[in-house]
């Protein structure tokens, strides 16, 4: 590869492949013809071409990508035997850990200080978890967090459904996600576009008599327009236009109001009552013929007026619709810290995948040298062969068990002998193994291939799983602030379909908290929950969540919480009424020693046992 065409950016790790020099070169056996249409961009050809190939590794199809594109004719021969796949499903669940909880801050404090705040915070604790519950959080992470480990990123779109009454959640293919960056090339993983597309391709539908199509569905930042309507184009495609008065005024949309003097029209959102804005997000959804675009009709510039939008159930048409949100309900994920001045992250098979290639070709060599040594080949010198009374000639030698061979005086057998060869392959594929679980940081130990004796004591293992350590808190710090403004959204989502139960005002910092990635000695836990309760440098709620980060069976922190102070009350009201010693409730129940004028002052009604 000569120095000018030399490529470093986030899929360098991919260039030792020559079909990711030029998805679009002619001439090349093309794997990615779907993927390199007229409309896609320059500018993400390299990105897709990525995520096929890690694609097929991903399915055991990266020899046939290899022997169609050229890069190996023997690749179909190939024998992949699932690595790749298990590093993913592997990470996804060190990733994940035992369980995912929705916490709202401040919810904890409900039950010892009973606030306002604290009160409001646990209801929208509740109501997040009971939403999560039915749009099924956990699967839906589960399918998104793959497709980011796998292939670098994944996308969420959330959108408010009047019928079921509550905010859908749904993930997309990245391969789909094209975000439209400002001219300047500002594309900091930071920063929000102000306009992003969900594009691909519709198949031929010759039963229903539909050529192939483009869909492109836009989500859209911009200034608030009046209020709009259905209507019809001169074409006959329904479109949407604004609706004015008779005096020409602009009609706006209940609750907007206009300075006459700017012109601009702004709205008061539920969750900014004290701040007008002046923008929202339009939807639009449409579908274009794909003989109607030329080669110069990139996706951010498709012709409009070729464009047939679509509609919604209830009759709306998807034309710069009015979403009345003033953010775009789309979050992308990166599995990794993106780099400075990038947006897209970075797979976690990414850096060994020429490793896996050589553990893929090791197979392959195994599997010939293990075909000879099984059925080793032999060399007869003066046997008398069976011969074919047709043709006169001899028959082929066939190795069976119980063959007997007659020889003649001098006659001799050779075994060619491929043993060595093959523990020497088997050796190289264990090296190899051992290469990956390193550098992948997911650890021998992680995978499970490390040998338990090998490991003196436990020091030891957390020791071996220290890299595996840092690269799950290297991945969860890319996406906490992600999973922050995926639940803010679904909050001011409520509020915009002013659903039953969601009260207008700021949205509650909520987070996604992650389960242990690593079993924890929980008999330790334990004992360092009581001891640290019991002399006061921990908390009752930091104990508990303590207990459930330690994988106790704990669903409710608040409930439990309540469940030890109320067993503790009844405890102490008993010893009260055993013995009226004031000082003896009060060591039991953990509190400082009182003045000298009021320690003799009960601390329980008595009686108090029984109630």
């Amino acid at each position: 590869m000569g120095l000018r065409e030399l490529i470093t950016d986030v899929w360098s790790w991919l260039d030792y492949k020559p079909a990711m020099a030029d998805p679009r070169r002619p001439g090349r056996r093309n794997a990615w013809a779907d993927q390199t249409s007229s409309w896609v961009p320059d500018e993400d050809l390299r990105r897709l071409a990525a995520y096929r190939m890690l694609a097929a590794y991903d399915s055991n199809q990266a020899g046939q990508i290899a022997a169609v594109t050229g890069d190996d004719e023997a690749g179909t021969e190939r024998r992949e035997l699932g690595d790749a796949s298990k590093l993913v499903d592997t990470a996804l669940g060190y990733l994940l850990g035992s369980e995912q909880t929705i916490s709202v801050a401040g919810a904890e404090h409900a039950i010892e200080e009973p606030n306002s705040e604290a009160v409001a915070a646990l209801a929208v604790q509740d109501k997040l978890r009971a939403w999560a519950e039915k749009e099924l959080l956990p699967l839906r992470i589960q399918q998104a967090e793959r497709t980011a480990i796998l292939l670098g990123d994944a996308v969420y779109t959330l959108a408010w459904d009047p019928g079921k009454g509550r905010v859908l959640l749904r993930t997309w293919d990245p391969g789909l996600y094209f975000p439209e960056w400002p001219e300047d090339g500002e594309q900091d993983g930071a920063e929000f576009p102000m306009r992003v597309h969900l594009a691909w391709e519709l198949p031929e539908d010759k039963r229903r008599g539909l050529k192939a199509r483009l869909r492109r569905v836009t989500y859209e930042l911009g200034p608030i327009a009046p209020a709009s309507r259905r209507s019809t184009a001169k074409s006959g495609n329904a479109v949407r236009e604004y609706v004015y008065a008779d005096d020409g005024e602009p009609v706006l949309t209940p609750g907007d109001s206009l300075n006459r003097e700017t012109g601009v029209i702004t709205r008061t959102y539920p969750w900014a009552p004290n701040r007008p804005s002046p923008w929202t997000c339009y939807l639009t959804d449409a579908e274009w013929e794909l003989d109607d675009l030329k080669y110069a009709d990139f996706l951010y510039d498709l012709p409009m007026h070729k464009a047939t939008y679509r509609g919604r159930p209830d009759g709306e048409v998807l034309d710069r619709l009015d979403l009345m949100v003033d953010f775009i309900p789309l979050v992308h994920v990166t599995n990794s810290i993106p780099a400075s001045g990038e947006h897209w992250g970075k797979p976690t098979i990414a850096t060994v995948l020429q490793a896996l290639d050589e553990l893929s070709a090791t197979d392959t060599d195994s599997s010939g040298a293990s075909a000879t040594t099984g059925s080793p080949i032999i060399g007869l010198a003066g046997a008398r062969l069976p011969i074919d009374r047709a043709t006169g000639q001899p028959l082929p030698v066939k190795v069976r068990a119980g063959t007997v061979w007659q020889l003649n005086d001098n006659g001799r057998m050779d075994v060619l002998d491929t043993s060595a060869q093959l523990a020497e392959l088997r050796a190289r594929a264990d090296h190899i193994l051992d290469r990956v679980a390193a550098n992948s940081r997911l650890t021998a130990a992680g995978l499970g291939t490390l040998d338990p004796a090998a490991l003196p004591s436990g020091y030891a293992l957390q020791l071996a799983l220290g890299p595996l350590d840092s690269l799950v808190a290297a991945m969860r710090l890319a996406r906490n602030h992600k999973y922050v403004i995926l639940l803010r959204m679904v909050q001011r989502l409520h509020q915009a379909g002013q659903a039953e139960g969601w009260p207008a005002g700021e949205s509650l910092p909520a987070r996604l908290m992650w389960g242990p990635h690593t079993p924890t000695d929980r008999a330790a836990v334990l004992d360092e929950v009581v001891k640290g309760v019991a002399a006061g440098v921990l908390s009752v709620e930091t104990g508990v969540r303590m207990l459930i980060d330690a994988g106790y069976p704990i669903d409710d922190a608040q409930v439990e919480i309540e469940r030890i102070q109320a067993r503790a009350f009844d405890a102490a009201a008993r010893l009260a009424d055993a013995t009226g010693d004031n000082g003896a409730v009060r060591e039991y129940l953990g509190l400082p020693e009182a003045s000298p004028e009021i320690q003799e002052a009960p601390l329980l009604p008595a009686g108090a046992g029984g109630e």
